[in-house]
């Protein structure tokens, strides 16, 4: 299992436009993916789910990878993280 943390820096926090890269990032790989937010966690291939967390500017959310590709998954997602969130 690799996990992370990201403070999204996005002045809308996880709005729509980001969510949904994240989750046609996160379906495109063969891992599962999750993010952890407030003690809810919810599966990184649903759109809604994902918004659904309503995280803002400045909010700590945990990325959870797990599955056979999880390193390169893991590296995947963080570094879309650090550069679109």
């Amino acid at each position: 299992m690799q996990a992370f943390q990201h403070i999204v820096k996005d002045e809308v926090g996880l709005h729509a436009r980001p969510a949904g890269l994240l989750v046609k990032l996160a379906s495109s790989c063969s891992s599962d993916i999750s993010i952890t937010f407030h003690s809810k966690k919810v599966s990184a291939k649903k759109l809604f789910a994902v918004m659904g967390l309503c995280v803002k500017k400045d909010d700590e959310i945990t990325v959870t990878v797990e599955g056979e590709n999880e390193e390169a998954d893991c590296l995947k997602i963080k570094e879309f993280c650090e550069q679109n969130l």
